[in-house]
């Protein structure tokens, strides 16, 4: 009976359903409408996130360029290299470079006088806490007219460079190049000439920069110090290993001759 009654309520829903062909469409369309909307508003809900996140993205690079680079590299002096005025001759200036980071830092000079100026080391690769004195070299051009630079200043700029590098990377200038996105301008140096028969603290702090440079170069240019064998006169290697042996073979010869 109760299969019975259940084959007649469906036989009476199959009845119903063809009674009502246009509300069976209808429905069908309104669930397909349903679908639709979904979709739309879904699709539009996606449209929004990507948008606003293309907006946040470009928001955060935007705000990345406004902000002030963050700087590897402490310059000591900071904004200007003081040169003492020379008319016609190559007079020389120092400055300090440490890389105050906690990675290895490639450093790079710059100037718009490449003629009339270089670097020594015109750039470098330092490791965290590590300094180097840089000098700069220069030739003063005699004034026309035989007049001094307004303010003892200079057209010339220098502009120091540097470049987050991992550990064990050669220094090349092409790393600027390859990787011109991740460079940071540290600062332009100003020219400043200082009267060398003037004393001052600026010309007496350029003289020990300069004389530390130099002592730091005199002291790359030294040999390494030899770890190996000792050499006593031309050509002769004392080998404390070999003396020992030739020391023990002659014992044991006694010892034969001994025995016998």
């Amino acid at each position: 009976m109760a299969i019975a009654d259940h084959h007649k309520s469906h036989n009476s829903d199959g009845k119903l359903w063809k009674l009502c062909p246009l509300w069976q469409s209808g429905t069908s369309s309104s669930s397909s409408s349903t679908q639709n909307l979904h979709s739309q508003n879904h699709s539009h809900q996606n449209g929004v996130g990507s948008n606003s996140s293309r907006a946040s993205t470009s928001v955060s690079s935007i705000a990345r360029s406004l902000l002030p680079a963050r700087r590897r590299l402490r310059l000591d002096p900071a904004n200007s290299l003081y040169f003492p005025y020379e008319p016609g001759k190559q007079v020389k200036s120092a400055v300090k470079i440490k890389n105050t980071s906690k990675s290895y830092v490639a450093f790079k000079f710059q100037t718009t006088a490449p003629k009339s100026c270089y670097m020594r080391p015109p750039g470098g690769i330092l490791e965290p806490g590590e300094s180097v004195i840089a000098t700069v070299f220069k030739f003063v051009e005699h004034p026309e007219n035989n007049e001094k630079p307004v303010d003892q200043k200079s057209k010339v700029k220098f502009k120091i460079m540097s470049l987050k590098v991992k550990e064990g990377v050669d220094y090349v200038p092409e790393l600027f190049e390859e990787q011109k996105d991740q460079v940071t301008i540290e600062r332009i140096l100003r020219v400043v000439f200082l009267d060398p028969e003037r004393p001052s603290p600026v010309l007496e702090k350029l003289k020990r920069q300069l004389a530390e440079a130099e002592a730091a170069l005199e002291s790359r240019k030294k040999p390494p110090v030899e770890t190996g064998p000792k050499v006593v006169g031309e050509g002769l290697v004392i080998d404390e290993w070999k003396e020992r042996r030739e020391k023990y073979l002659a014992r044991q010869q006694v010892e034969a001759v001994d025995s016998v």
